[in-house]
């Protein structure tokens, strides 16, 4: 590539010496800007200035000499030469990139050259040929000035004359499009002659000419009203009809009606046939006329999908279609006549209304059909679908919204979903107490006691049966909240359906459904048998579990799946878990009256039918006592089971020795009353001081306070029934007897064994009092017996 020092000497015709060489150090200094940086305002005098144009190189270093030392002048030196290298290196860098931009620039302008001199002879052309088309014309009006007038008015004869001809041809092109069938080209024919004919109607010659044609359109008039009374007539042809009928000035109000008409045929049809699934789907015999015993044998019922699919693509569909073509033919044709487009447009849309009133009528009906269903994944793709086709519907017609119908309808289905899902989960939970109470009765069975059930495995099985139980329903119900689902993304559906249906329709109404059941039971409405005492004791510890925890945890859970906010009032979490503490208590306190009932009666029975008068002396301690305690300790078996063991008080060492040998109250009588005071006096004033015995009092949930309620009330109802009888001497020996043993084995189940000391010093008391020879019998006798019984 040739230098460019050598471009510029080629360029000046080769000339050498000085003055080329100053021409060519001048052209390189202003391309670069060094004659610019030299004028420039910021430039200084200094001649000690390396990048100065007044630099002085001899005053420059005589400076650096005398200033610096012989390190830094070497280290300058080296500066120096690193310097100009690298400005070398940039001004040759500098010189090859502009040297391409030369070489292109000069040959842009040699092209600029060629194009001009093309472009200057093309001008030249075109200036010669518009000046032979101007002298052309200028002949042209020169030559037609005298004859355009005449040009002129044959022109209007001539187009009069085929108007003429058309006029005079006209009821034949008539006739020959109605044998063609060429109905819209005969009406466009009569149409363009229609104002003319009318107008001369008059004239004899066009007289004969308006009555063939008004004959013949009325023939064409009445085959239009033919084929649009057609059941069989196509979409397409019936739009051709009413557009022809109009442009022949029809009635258009009447056109309305029958055009609506003609349609609610075909749309009754598909209504029909969406009736007819729906009553195959309820198990209804369907017989259609005309159809075979084959046909009618395979005429299965569809799914919800499947009916929802047949809604949308036929029904649906075809009244799309009519509305559409209704909104050409009526509705969007230029015409002036505001009144009747508001009467077309009324009767179209109670036309509409009426037959999706229908339509909504039929989807909810099988939509009900659905209840019967575990999973809602077909159903809730129904009704999206249902949903979305309703939405463009409502672009159709002006001022109406048929997808609020629709999400009526979809709002409902998911509140009878939610409906059906708390009625299982209420199926369930009497399943659930249907197996324990059959759990409950098979150790019965088998000639064992009840107590041989295992409590704790039944509370397990059924607490995790019923949260499972939950959790599927909740996993169901979470396919109408799909982020892919239309309906499920609206806020009109969204928060009623996760709040008031799911949250409030389905788990807090299952939570009051099942304190209500274990109400039932306690009030002895639930069940014509009586309830089990196990059952309540289950139920009891169910219920606090629910307390506990259960119930934060399904309130947490259902929040958390479907994305609940706290706008909302809703039921507290607080207010449930005291329902069900409430309820365990309740049922913790019938399974004390239940079981100390049972035990009561036990006693009762003893005690009436016994003759405590001449009862021999006793030897044996009676069987009930033995039963009594036997029942006692199977209960304390039952309840530990689901109870802790609770809080006691501090027990004497001679709890198990004690021998009732006097009354209590005798034993207990401060030593300043005489002997001759009345014993019943002196036992009363004794029950003044004494701490009194709630009996129906609230249980606590352990096991030692449920034992001490059932034992109070199987002591008081002993000690009510001896209060009742008269005793001999050998039956006060007796009830000695009874107590002392009923002692010997009660206190380990109280909760303060004073209790259980107090209430058989009342029954011993009562005893003396009602004996008619009260001679007690020795302590060591009755430990002899009691340990030999």
């Amino acid at each position: 590539m040739a230098a460019p020092s050598d471009t510029l000497t080629d360029e000046d015709g080769g000339q050498g010496g000085e003055e080329t060489r100053r021409r060519r150090h001048g052209m390189l200094k202003i391309y670069y800007g060094m004659d610019a940086e030299s004028k420039g305002e910021g430039a200084t005098s200094d001649p000690c200035d390396i990048n100065g144009a007044h630099f002085q190189p001899d005053i420059f270093l005589t400076k650096v000499i005398k200033e610096k030392s012989l390190t830094e002048l070497m280290d300058k030196e080296h500066e120096m030469v690193k310097q100009i290298k690298a400005l070398d290196s940039d001004m040759q860098t500098l010189v090859y990139e502009n040297y391409n931009k030369f070489i292109s620039a000069t040959d842009t302008i040699r092209k600029m050259k060629n194009d001009f001199r093309k472009m200057e002879d093309e001008m030249d052309h075109l200036a010669t040929n518009m000046a032979s088309i101007t002298q052309f014309s200028a002949n042209i009006s020169d030559t037609l000035q005298g004859r355009r007038q005449q040009i002129i008015k044959l022109s209007g004869v001539h187009s009069l004359l085929k108007k003429l001809q058309f006029l005079f041809e006209l009821p034949a092109r008539l006739n020959k499009c109605i044998e063609m069938q060429a109905y819209s080209q005969a009406v466009r024919y009569y149409a363009k002659a229609k104002k003319v004919l009318h107008h001369y109607k008059h004239m004899p010659s066009f007289q004969g000419i308006h009555e063939d044609c008004v004959q013949i359109i009325t023939q064409l008039a009445a085959k239009l009203r033919e084929t649009f009374k057609d059941k069989d007539s196509s979409p397409k042809q019936l739009t051709e009809c009413v557009d022809l009928l109009l442009q022949l000035n029809e009635p258009a109000e009447e056109l309305c009606d029958e055009f609506l008409d003609h349609a609610r045929h075909k749309l009754s049809s598909d209504l029909s046939e969406l009736d007819t699934q729906i009553r195959l789907q309820a198990g209804e015999e369907v017989v259609t006329e005309g159809d075979t015993s084959a046909q009618t044998y395979l005429n299965a019922p569809m799914d919800i999908l499947e009916f929802v699919d047949s809604g949308c693509n036929n029904f649906l569909s075809n009244i799309c279609l009519l509305i559409a073509s209704y909104n050409d033919m009526f509705l969007n044709r230029q015409q002036d006549d505001e009144g009747l487009d508001a009467i077309a447009l009324k009767k179209l849309v109670n036309f509409v209304n009426c037959l999706m009133e229908q339509y909504f009528g039929f989807v909810q009906r099988r939509v009900l059909l659905e209840k019967e269903t575990g999973d809602n994944t077909i159903l809730v793709r129904a009704l999206d679908r249902f949903h979305r086709r309703l939405q463009a519907m409502n672009k159709l017609i002006p001022n109406t919204d048929f997808s609020r119908a629709g999400t009526e309808i979809v709002s409902k289905a998911a509140k009878d979903r939610t409906a059906h899902y708390l009625q299982t989960l209420k199926q369930h939970f009497s399943d659930c107490l249907t197996d324990v109470r059959q759990n409950l009765a098979a150790p019965r069975l088998l000639g064992k006691n009840e107590g041989g059930a295992n409590l704790t495995e039944l509370l397990n099985t059924t607490m995790t049966s019923i949260l499972d139980q939950i959790k599927s329903v909740l996993a169901n119900l979470q396919a109408f909240i799909s982020p892919d689902i239309t309906f499920a993304m609206k806020p009109y559906f969204r928060g009623p359906f996760c709040t008031q249906d799911v949250r409030e329709g389905l788990v807090v109404a299952y939570l009051h459904h099942i304190n209500q059941v274990c109400h039932d039971f306690c009030e002895g409405v639930n069940d014509r048998v009586s309830v089990p005492p196990a059952l309540l004791l289950i139920l009891a510890r169910l219920c606090q579990d629910f307390d506990n925890s259960t119930i934060s945890y399904l309130i947490t859970l259902t929040e958390e799946q479907f994305m609940l906010a706290d706008k909302t009032p809703m039921s507290s979490v607080t207010e449930l878990t005291n329902e069900s503490k409430a309820t365990a208590q309740k049922l913790l306190n019938h399974y004390v009256r239940v079981q100390g009932l049972t035990i009561s009666q036990m006693l009762r029975k003893s005690v009436e039918t016994r003759d405590w008068l001449n009862t021999i002396e006793p030897r044996n301690v009676r069987a009930v006592m033995k039963r009594v305690v036997e029942d006692i300790t199977a209960i304390d078996s039952q309840v530990g089971q689901l109870y802790e063991e609770g809080v006691r008080k501090e027990r004497s060492s001679d709890s198990s020795r004690r021998t009732f040998s006097h009354s209590v109250s005798t034993q207990r009588r401060p030593q300043y009353f005489t002997p001759s005071v009345d014993n019943s006096l002196m036992s009363n004033i004794q029950k003044l001081f004494s701490e009194k015995i709630e009996i129906f009092s609230a249980v606590e949930f352990s096991k030692v306070s449920v034992l001490t309620g059932i034992i109070k009330i199987s002591l008081k109802t002993f000690m009510e029934c001896v209060r009742l009888r008269t005793f001999g001497r050998y039956g006060l020996q007796q009830v000695q007897v009874d107590t002392h043993y009923l002692q010997l084995y009660l206190w380990r189940f109280v909760s303060d064994e004073n209790l259980v000391q107090v209430l058989l010093d009342e029954i011993v008391c009562s005893s003396v009092h009602r004996c008619l020879d009260p001679v007690m019998m020795e302590p060591s006798v009755i430990d002899l017996i009691c340990e030999r019984g």
